[in-house]
């Protein structure tokens, strides 16, 4: 039996299980899976039922948790259910190294006033965007997760804010004008 695990913060533990368990119920059914919750560590072990008919189940119930332990809520968590919707997270002191001042202030770029950086990358890529703790974490579609990865890292690499949207629109728009032209074949 294959298995993975994941630690979450104990103060997702309730997002993750849901009101009378329900989230937690539902991970296990859609995906063939069951999780084992230590809530006094916030360790969860997630076993791969027998007979499970998609091995890539183990690992979508995986990303569902890590993405509910990085803030999301499950309805966005949920779309990881999905063939189409990855998840990836970004570490900011892989990025900016053990400074707490450096992770707030690069935080706060990432989130911009009143959210709106973080608002124009997610309607740029189609994504969603979570900033918890250390980390930032994207669920989207492939291209739009690598999309959003780049410009959270050109963010990180302290660009100003103009040229990552201006990196996004013309992605976008790359998108668009290759899907018309793919779209005629």
């Amino acid at each position: 039996m294959s298995e993975e695990f994941v630690k979450i913060p104990q103060d997702r533990l309730g997002v993750l299980i849901g009101k009378d368990g329900e989230v937690k119920r539902l991970i296990e059914k859609k995906l063939s899976v069951k999780l084992e919750i230590d809530s006094e560590e916030g360790l969860i072990s997630i076993f791969q039922k027998e007979g499970a008919e998609d091995p890539l189940n183990l690992w979508k119930a995986r990303d569902i948790v890590r993405a509910i332990g990085r803030g999301f809520p499950f309805e966005k968590a949920s779309k990881i259910f999905s063939d189409y919707y990855v998840f990836e997270m970004l570490y900011l002191p892989d990025y900016l190294g053990k400074s707490a001042k450096a992770w707030e202030r690069q935080r706060s770029r990432i989130i911009g006033k009143d959210g709106s950086t973080r608002k124009t990358i997610e309607d740029l890529t189609s994504s969603d965007i979570c900033v918890y703790g250390k980390t930032v974490s994207i669920i989207g579609d492939f291209d739009g997760v690598a999309d959003a990865r780049e410009a959270l890292e050109m963010i990180l690499e302290g660009k100003p804010h103009s040229i990552v949207y201006r990196y996004l629109e013309k992605r976008k728009k790359d998108k668009v004008r290759d899907f018309g032209e793919n779209k005629s074949l």
